[in-house]
């Protein structure tokens, strides 16, 4: 298995595009396959207190998806209970985010009995921590390959490409983006914007999502390919 991917990080056009619901079926469908998956959510906003800790829906969601038993903490190091961005939550209790954090966090996670591990942004590509770092910095320092989620609305087309050429200017491994309709709804001429898409990203479809759909409208070889190679 040279050359297998062992990391992949999880981005998406802006929030609630889905990155947690592609990101919880990606490991469903690695699981289903023998491997064994952990996951990370380093950052998140809008977390609700239980049991003593404050807890992320979207960390919970890949906690029951991932297969080495991992604590919430461990997935979710860095929680905030306002729903707001993060590095401005960190502010508010005079707290200041660091890309060496991150790493921090994700080191225990690398040295875990996995095969591979998801890892799940916040918000889009350009997600800040503080004043001069963002999430793609530590996805930069850690030479993630990304998987690009579009949520399929009006205005996709315009986040899609400026996504994407940013992690192109980033030097980024684009493995490949999911066609993913969030929203009840489809928007106008939805078969038009993948059409276009899939000419204009320089990385495969990996699948096309309608809103709730399986992890079968996932490219599931495409996918695994990337993981065994």
């Amino acid at each position: 298995m040279n050359n297998k991917v062992t990391s992949i990080f999880i981005t998406a056009t802006d929030t609630d595009a889905g990155k947690t619901y592609v990101s919880e079926k990606l490991i469903q469908l690695l699981t289903a396959s023998g491997l064994k998956i952990s996951a990370f959510k380093p950052v998140s906003a809008g977390c609700e207190w239980q049991h003593g800790e404050l807890q992320n829906q979207d960390a919970l969601c890949l906690q029951a998806a991932a297969n080495t038993e991992q604590p919430l903490s461990e997935i979710n190091p860095i929680a905030f209970e306002p729903p707001i961005a993060p590095h401005i939550a960190a502010a508010e209790q005079g707290l200041t985010l660091t890309v060496a954090d991150v790493r921090c966090a994700y080191k225990p996670i690398v040295n875990r009995n996995n095969d591979v591990i998801l890892v799940e942004g916040a918000g889009g590509w350009r997600l800040p921590l503080n004043d001069s770092e963002f999430m793609s910095d530590f996805v930069k320092s850690e030479s993630i390959p990304v998987i690009l989620v579009v949520g399929m609305k009006l205005g996709c087309l315009n986040h899609a490409m400026l996504t994407y050429q940013a992690m192109i200017n980033d030097g980024i491994n684009v493995v490949g983006w999911v066609a993913n309709q969030a929203q009840a709804e489809k928007m106008t001429n939805h078969q038009e914007n993948i059409h276009y898409l899939k000419n204009a990203i320089n990385a495969p479809c990996l699948g096309e999502l309608n809103f709730n759909d399986g992890a079968e409208a996932l490219d599931n070889k495409q996918l695994l390919s990337i993981f065994k190679a």
